[in-house]
């Protein structure tokens, strides 16, 4: 029971926080986290180490676990004592976690000045302390701003451009209101919502363009020909996912370049279906590519999901990657169909030390497969998967609750992809790779051979050397040096593929 003492001070706190709230989130939190997180943790430890979130905020307060009872204190009193729940009654903890926190807030003005959503993200922030580094909680503002990273704000699937005195359309997403309605790259634009459309406004025009979900703007369009008289179309706003693959070229005579270059920033919802139309595109090319170059240097990952979908239209059959953990539910294994839709052209695959997550799955399926030589440097070692739940304040909570494996079995955490051609040790040292792989041999193979032997868990000492073979950095122009070179010299690049 509360002391009269606590009681009150919950009493006094009850105006400023909410602590029904506070309850109901931390509740749902740890309900969800226990069967999942890939550590076993019990509700009461994990209770605690986020009422130290309480003490971040201030040093005075100290809360504990001590004879069935959570408490806490200050300098000079118990501010509370409230009994300890069943040890799996996450309904109980939370509501137990709100009245030590409701205590504490009566009687510290550090806590008042946080208010109830600060000491809900502390409560986070020190739970998450004792994870992995991509367990986390966001607010609900931020989860707001993530989500529609992901799916994408409501507009028409249009960028504008500049072409001399006219507006023209720049580019269309894939299945977006814009390509649903016709419209190309090239047409002319006069006016959107019944008003000119100049040049000089060019900015303001593509912010018009998004809007409220449903609702509708009007474009008065013209080919550019000049033979097809103006009309207009109306395209009602839907969600498009941000563009995040793009053609690259990597000389100043793009038709000397000779293979097809995509990068890809990131993975959301859409990016499987911009790849695979930036694909066949590219492939309807005349003189048609030699080979395909992916950029993934930088690419901090996203939906795993697209990553697969990705590697399955360039792999004609095996594992892509195998996800395992605690939660019979966690464990998935990705295979492909059987869909190389390249007819097996040569695949360079571009990463550095800032790639990661997706990116580093899509870089290990292509190598494992022998069916892409990758280029650069060790990637960042992201190779955990969370879970994603809504909490009752709107607020997202990521639990890693997987590891990946790679087609060949080995570990993407810490570790990283090794790739075959390393560029981060210097140009003279990527010449001398590149005239033995000329000869037939490749000098990363007993690197690479080391890193596809790993087993989870792998010591920490084991993956430094490992890694220190091919130091993580950022990439550069020797990346595409090397990639020219394996797209012109097809020994080389047989060389350099895994055995």
């Amino acid at each position: 029971m509360l002391s009269q003492r606590a009681a009150a001070a919950t009493g006094a706190a009850s105006a400023g926080f909410d602590a029904a709230t506070a309850a109901s989130v931390w509740a749902a939190a740890l309900g969800y986290i226990a069967p999942r997180s890939l550590q076993q943790l019990s509700i009461p430890q994990m209770t605690v180490w986020g009422l130290q979130g309480l003490t971040a905020l201030d040093p005075d307060l100290n809360a504990t676990l001590q004879d069935d009872q959570i408490r806490l204190y200050s300098p000079d009193r118990l501010l509370i004592a409230a009994p300890a729940p069943a040890p799996d009654d996450a309904k109980a903890w939370g509501a137990a976690a709100a009245a030590v926190a409701a205590a504490g807030y009566a009687a510290s003005p550090a806590l008042q000045q946080a208010g109830t959503q600060g000491l809900i993200s502390s409560f986070f922030d020190e739970l998450f302390n004792h994870f992995d580094p991509y367990s986390r909680y966001e607010p609900p503002l931020q989860a707001a701003q993530d989500q529609l990273m992901i799916t994408g704000i409501a507009g028409s699937g249009l960028t504008l451009g500049r072409q001399g005195n006219y507006v023209v359309i720049a580019s269309v997403a894939p299945d977006s209101p814009a390509s649903e309605a016709g419209l190309s790259p090239g047409a002319l634009v006069l006016a959107i919502d019944g008003r000119p459309a100049y040049p000089g406004e060019l900015a303001q025009l593509n912010a018009n363009l998004d809007g409220i979900l449903g609702s509708t703007v009007t474009l008065r369009v013209e080919d550019p020909t000049g033979d097809t008289p103006a009309g207009n179309v109306v395209l009602t706003r839907a969600f498009v996912p941000p563009q995040t693959v793009f053609p690259e070229i990597f000389t100043a005579n793009p038709a000397a370049q000779g293979f097809l270059a995509l990068r890809i920033t990131g993975f959301n919802k859409g990016t499987s279906d911009q790849f695979s139309a930036a694909l066949v595109t590219g492939l309807g090319q005349t003189p048609a590519p030699s080979g395909l170059v992916i950029d993934l240097r930088g690419n901090r990952g996203g939906v795993l999901r697209q990553a697969v979908l990705i590697a399955d239209t360039l792999l004609p059959s095996g594992m892509i990657a195998e996800a395992a953990g605690r939660d019979p539910d966690a464990d998935q294994k990705f295979t492909a169909e059987g869909s190389d839709i390249t007819a097996g052209l040569p695949i360079v695959v571009l990463v550095d030390g800032q790639t990661a997550s997706a990116a580093e799955i899509l870089a290990a399926s292509l190598a494992d497969n022998r069916r892409a030589v990758v280029v650069g440097s060790a990637t960042l070692g992201k190779g955990l998967v969370q879970a994603v739940t809504i909490l009752p304040d709107g607020g997202e909570l990521f639990i890693t609750w997987s590891r990946v494996l790679a087609p060949r079995g080995w570990p993407l955490q810490t570790l990283g992809v090794i790739p075959q051609v390393c560029t981060s040790l210097g140009a003279q040292n990527l010449s001398a790779q590149l005239n033995a792989l000329r000869n037939g041999a490749n000098l990363m193979a007993q690197a690479d051979s080391a890193a596809r032997a790993g087993r989870a868990p792998m010591p920490i000492d084991a993956i430094l050397a490992i890694r220190d073979t091919c130091p993580a950095d950022i990439g550069g122009d020797l990346d595409i040096s090397a990639a020219r070179f394996l797209m012109a010299t097809p020994g080389a690049y047989a060389a350099a593929l895994l055995h």
